[in-house]
């Protein structure tokens, strides 16, 4: 039944709209037993549902926070978001999520919507470089955390801040494809334009450069920006990286993808170019998605700690919520490599095949 209004609720169950109200805030200590389980059994019957706006504007917020993402096409956003939501749940808080591909007018949008929703808090996970086009909004009071994003000049100053230290995750895999003796490496991601995938583009060169290597001469595969693949094409991106490469005249033995997607198409990239990965070439990724595991073979990869920075995130932006303003707040977090199957010692020698196959 739609529609169904608290004094209706309280009409079918012979009690005034204040008990009704009274049993829904937990306010029953003082209640016959009798009477709460008439009104509890009436809100099951005619499947009443509190009305949020109207508890908005009796309380002047809701428990609710948004979670604004680049795409849950790539799982990890998908498993930050079930982190995210237990934890608020526990808390009594609900979270809605929202797709914004990364551009900053969508992001504005949402957070309108939010804001006018009676949303008070928002967890940010785009990483661009700036938050200007968020700055009215944080005017007007929305409380924010960036997720993945490490803090900029610039930054709002009550801005929480919290991320893997994506610099340093990037060099644990690059170091780990030096340790088995590759040399021709390949750095995969598309567009740099985010603060972490910028992070993990200089922990890779540092580590190059560490072992004695020119960074400028390893492989930054597109090589410069690229509006063709968004983070819901992160597979197809790493497949076709891969069979462009592979079939180079001088081919990497190895690659360091942006994240765990990019990987599982460079591994699929491979095949096409008839190479293996794990054996002909190494692959390693960046997340530790459940996929990394499953996949065959199981990826290499970096792992960000999600609970731990899930928790980390809600309490960040609780804080903001319920308190008077707090100072921002910058938060790393170290990540771990995580080896498995997809990576192997350099081959002794790599011949590119004639073309690049067919794909299936």
């Amino acid at each position: 039944m739609s529609g169904v209004t608290i004094h209706q609720v309280a009409e079918a169950a012979g009690v005034s709209a204040s008990t009704v109200s009274n049993v829904l805030n937990g306010r029953t200590d003082r209640m016959q037993a009798a009477t709460l389980a008439r009104v509890e059994q009436v809100i099951e019957q005619l499947s009443y549902r509190p009305n949020r706006a109207a508890r908005m504007l009796r309380t002047g917020r809701i428990k609710v926070i948004g979670l604004i993402v680049p795409s849950v096409a790539n799982p990890f956003w998908g498993a930050l978001a079930r982190e995210l939501e237990a934890i608020a749940l526990a808390e009594g808080y609900h979270v809605l999520l929202c797709n914004s591909e990364r551009d900053p007018a969508r992001e504005l949008k949402y957070g309108e919507e939010l804001l006018a929703d009676g949303v008070s808090g928002v967890v940010l996970c785009s990483s661009l470089p700036s938050l200007d086009h968020v700055a009215p909004l944080l005017s007007r009071g929305l409380k924010m955390v960036a997720f993945d994003r490490t803090a900029q000049a610039g930054d709002p100053p009550s801005l929480a801040s919290i991320s893997v230290d994506n610099a340093m995750g990037a060099e644990l895999a690059t170091r780990h494809l030096l340790e088995l003796g590759h040399r021709r490496l390949a750095f995969v991601s598309g567009s740099v334009n985010s603060v972490n995938r910028r992070e993990r583009l200089r922990g890779f060169r540092a580590a190059l450069e560490s072992a004695g290597l020119d960074p400028a001469d390893a492989i930054v595969w597109p090589g410069a920006d690229t509006a063709e693949f968004g983070d819901k094409d992160a597979a197809e991106l790493g497949r076709k990286a891969a069979r462009e490469l592979l079939c180079g005249p001088r081919p990497p033995t190895a690659f360091v993808a942006i994240n765990d997607m990019c990987a599982i198409g460079i591994c699929r990239g491979a095949k096409d170019a008839g190479r293996s990965a794990g054996q002909d070439v190494s692959v390693v990724g960046f997340d530790d998605i459940l996929l990394a595991d499953l996949f065959e073979p199981p990826l290499t990869t970096v792992r960000q700690p999600l609970p731990e920075m899930a928790a980390e995130t809600f309490q960040q932006l609780r804080s903001r919520i319920d308190s008077a303003p707090v100072a921002g707040r910058s938060l790393l977090i170290r990540p771990r490599l995580v080896v498995r199957e997809s990576t192997a010692p350099a081959p002794a020698e790599v011949a590119a095949p004639d073309e690049v196959l067919a794909r299936s």
